[in-house]
């Protein structure tokens, strides 16, 4: 008799998003299950669909350790995923379950499955747990076939990570290798304040960095609230909101709203961001924070609007003054506040070295992160489309604020609306990089890309594809194809920095790695003509 495999399907907090995506999940299923079983295995799903909520997925971490209590502890495991999902939800299983681990995505930019999938691995990374991955557009290509066919049999999964390489195998430039070290030694003695407005977001535990890992870089968490933020809020008139909304309209910037705030973006809810905004910058002067993350979502998405126009701004060097509350001084005048979307305090860490690298350099230092939505060829080229729910800098977008447009956040996952950043990422030489934990170690890959300008037609496509109302990046990784991409990035986030040349991209990435290094964390160098011998 054949072995017997279990399909589980991690999925959101929200019903709506879980409702709204399911039938994608389910399609991609029953394309795993066909796959399964044509190699003489038999698949059992771990969990019902639940009439009561339309959906089959997992949608609680109290749902998942009842879902677990039920699966063999040595069955081979495989977690499909064809959606966004909230890894905590069963990440208390996969960290107890003794059967080999398969996590599969569909290769698709629509909900998205690959950025949850690639969201779960870095968290089973940090957490030390075994498994095996493998991603497919159609479920019968040879990479996927040929791999779920030697996982069945028992070999867990190793893919090329060769554009990975240490950094202690390269040799660094004196003057770039000098700067870097002498900003970590400047960070360590004087430290810094990573401010975060509550902790843990939309699962993702890969995004938390333990104290103890943190702190001998010298960056130290302030524990700050959304409620407080929420009550700050309310303390700011509807004057001062005014003025920041002024400021942008004066810069060229569009609002696209309309009157239902139920589908359409108002300006009360513009005016509720331009609070937030506002309130945002007057707690981290009160705590000295060096950089800020707001994680939104659960609790302050049911009663503010949407805090990705906010995210954007403090990312932004040219943006909105705001003064202290006695209005003597102008906050964070001339800089931008780096930002951290969804409290990923890995991206904090990554922002608030880049801010600094780049400032010293003379380098426009705006920074942010975007999901790895997906990706696709264009006329012999692949180009990544990164892409976020609006936290990017408008200086990164072609034409800056005047090539800016905001929309409604969709309701779906924000009922309360509130308006994104949303732009097409200019053309230019970036550097990119993650910063992640692999079982206690906190270790950063850096790498070159360019980002390309593709036809309206193009970019039209592939917002339909994904989420129209965010800001879309194309990229083109210098050496890592796609595949060794997702065998190797331990996040669904990766942040990017442009500089002025493909040289001075180099001399940036040179002194970033060695101010990661020096701040004691393992550095890879990733890809191609990053300028290192």
């Amino acid at each position: 008799m054949a072995e017997t495999a279990i399909l589980i399907a991690n999925g959101d907090l929200r019903l709506s998003a879980n409702q709204m995506c399911w039938a994608a999940q389910s399609a991609v299923e029953e394309k795993v299950v066909a796959a399964v079983r044509s190699f003489g295995y038999q698949v059992e799903r771990g969990h019902s669909f639940d009439e009561a909520k339309q959906h089959g997925f997992i949608d609680s971490q109290k749902y998942g350790m009842e879902v677990f209590r039920n699966i063999p502890p040595t069955a081979p495991l495989i977690v499909v995923e064809a959606v966004w999902q909230y890894s905590h939800h069963v990440l208390h299983g996969l960290f107890t379950h003794q059967g080999p681990i398969l996590t599969v995505a569909n290769w698709s930019g629509q909900w998205p499955g690959l950025v949850g999938m690639l969201n779960l691995n870095a968290s089973m990374t940090k957490a030390g747990i075994p498994y095996s991955t493998l991603w497919s557009e159609n479920f019968d290509d040879e990479f996927f076939l040929d791999g779920l066919k030697r996982w069945l049999a028992g070999e867990r999964l190793v893919h090329d990570t060769s554009h990975a390489k240490p950094l202690g195998s390269f040799k660094l430039p004196k003057d770039a290798e000098e700067l870097g070290s002498a900003m970590a030694r400047e960070l360590r003695r004087n430290k810094s304040i990573m401010g975060i407005f509550d902790e843990g977001c939309m699962g993702m535990y890969n995004a938390i960095i333990p104290d103890e890992l943190l702190h001998p870089t010298g960056v130290f968490k302030e524990r700050l609230s959304q409620s407080a933020l929420y009550a700050e809020m309310l303390t700011v008139s509807d004057a001062e909101a005014q003025q920041v909304r002024g400021w942008l309209d004066a810069k060229g910037m569009k609002f696209i709203t309309g009157p239902d705030p139920a589908t359409d973006l108002t300006d009360d809810q513009i005016l509720g961001q331009c609070k937030m905004y506002i309130a945002a910058l007057r707690i981290a002067d009160d705590f000295g924070c060096d950089t800020v993350g707001i994680q939104y979502q659960q609790g302050l998405k049911d009663l503010a609007p949407a805090s990705d126009l906010v995210e954007g701004l403090l990312n932004n060097v040219d943006r909105p003054p705001v003064k202290s509350r006695d209005g003597a001084r102008v906050l964070y005048e001339g800089q931008a506040l780096p930002h951290f979307n969804e409290v990923d305090e890995c991206v904090g860490l990554d922002a608030l070295v880049t801010n600094r690298i780049w400032t010293k350099l003379g380098y426009d230092p705006e920074t942010t992160l975007h999901d790895v939505r997906y990706g696709e060829d264009y006329k012999g080229e692949y180009v990544w489309v990164y892409l976020i729910s609006g936290s990017v800098p408008p200086q990164h977008n072609i034409g800056g604020y005047a090539g800016t447009v905001s929309e409604r956040q969709p309701p779906m996952y924000f009922r309360l609306g509130g308006g994104t950043i949303k732009g097409v990422s200019k053309p230019g030489e970036i550097v990119w990089s993650r910063v992640f934990v692999d079982a206690g170690i906190l270790k950063a890959d850096i790498g070159r890309a360019k980002i390309v300008e593709l036809p309206k037609e193009e970019t039209d496509k592939r917002w339909n594809e994904t989420t129209p109302q965010w800001p879309i990046m194309h990229a083109v990784t210098y050496g890592v194809s796609r595949d060794q991409f997702m065998a190797r990035h331990k996040s669904n986030h990766i942040n990017v920095a442009y500089a002025p040349s493909a040289e001075d991209a180099n001399k940036a990435l040179a002194a970033k790695a060695a101010m990661f290094r020096d701040m004691g964390i393992d550095v890879s160098i990733c890809g191609t003509r990053h300028g290192l011998e």
